[in-house]
């Protein structure tokens, strides 16, 4: 989105250049200099908009923007049938049908000029620990099966330890922030840090937009590493995802709504984390392998553990 190009550009023009963060953004110096001038602006007032939009129309690709109008009022957002039409022109989401296939973002064209050439971890042989951190979106049926949430950890390579987590509705760029915020604030409550470390995942949108590219190189300083194939790509997450999916599958049922899922989730990773041997780790929990490495002191045991 513009508006976050902008942001991006703001926030590190004064560091890098502007010229060069322009380019490196692929924002063009018109489109800077119009918003940067611009005192009340339309598509940043209703840029929460888009992606529920992009939601919407996905799921109803036929709907016009009467139709479009209560489904939003459905997901909380109370706005009238003039700005939805409005919105719809201006970013061309009533055409979504038609119109040609959008260009691709620049991180998604390095994608695919460099293809495996942005999976860092392929050629790795033993991580250190903290040094690769993988992510993934998975499904969450709770409430007796009626009901569907997604979860993403992330998880250490060489310690097990998962060390962030969110869970909510759809798998969005919100829901991967959050998960990312929570690994920070677990590392820096026991003075480690995501700097130089790599995130590993596969080429959704939500990993290839810039909101979550600026978070990670910019605000955390880390490196992104992306997975080729997919899921085969990040078998140490799909595996995790699917034992703590199986072996929590009764608990998750019970769950009735979606904080008494979190509640669960976080109850249950604090057990993984503390209390479940694991066999790459000669039967130990991760944080006893933690403290045995001395990788974090025992005082520290506490703090190490996110728990919501």
């Amino acid at each position: 989105m513009t508006a976050e190009k902008v942001q991006i550009v703001r926030e590190n023009a004064e560091t890098y250049g502007l010229n060069t963060t322009l380019e490196a953004i692929g924002l063009p110096k018109s489109t800077w200099y119009y918003w940067k001038s611009s005192k009340v602006d339309y598509e940043e007032k209703y840029k929460l908009l888009k992606e529920p939009l992009i939601e919407v129309l996905t799921a109803n690709p036929a709907y016009g923007y009467r139709r479009v109008e209560p489904e939003l009022k459905d997901r909380g957002y109370q706005v009238g049938k003039t700005v939805v039409q409005r919105v719809l022109g201006m970013w061309n989401l009533s055409l979504r049908r038609w119109v040609k296939k959008p260009k691709p973002s620049v991180p998604r064209k390095l994608l695919n000029r460099q293809g495996n050439g942005m999976n860092l971890v392929a050629g790795m042989d033993a991580p250190e620990p903290l040094q690769v951190l993988y992510a993934d979106f998975t499904e969450i049926w709770y409430a007796r099966g009626a009901k569907k949430a997604y979860l993403m950890p992330l998880l250490d390579h060489a310690t097990k330890w998962v060390v962030g987590w969110s869970v909510g509705h759809r798998p969005n760029t919100e829901l991967a922030l959050e998960a990312l915020s929570m690994a920070r604030a677990t590392l820096d409550n026991v003075g480690l840090t995501l700097e130089g470390g790599i995130i590993h995942h596969d080429q959704d949108s939500v990993y290839t937009g810039y909101r979550w590219l600026y978070a990670v190189l910019v605000k955390h300083r880390a490196r992104i590493s992306y997975s080729e194939n997919g899921a085969k790509g990040n078998t140490a997450m799909e595996s995790f995802n699917g034992r703590f999916k199986t072996e929590n599958r009764s608990l998750f049922h019970e769950a009735m709504n979606i904080w008494e899922l979190k509640r669960v989730i976080a109850q249950q990773i604090g057990y993984y984390n503390r209390r479940r041997r694991h066999s790459t780790l000669s039967y130990m929990a991760p944080m006893d392998y933690i403290i045995q490495e001395g990788i974090l002191p025992e005082p520290a045991l506490g703090l190490a553990v996110p728990s919501s």
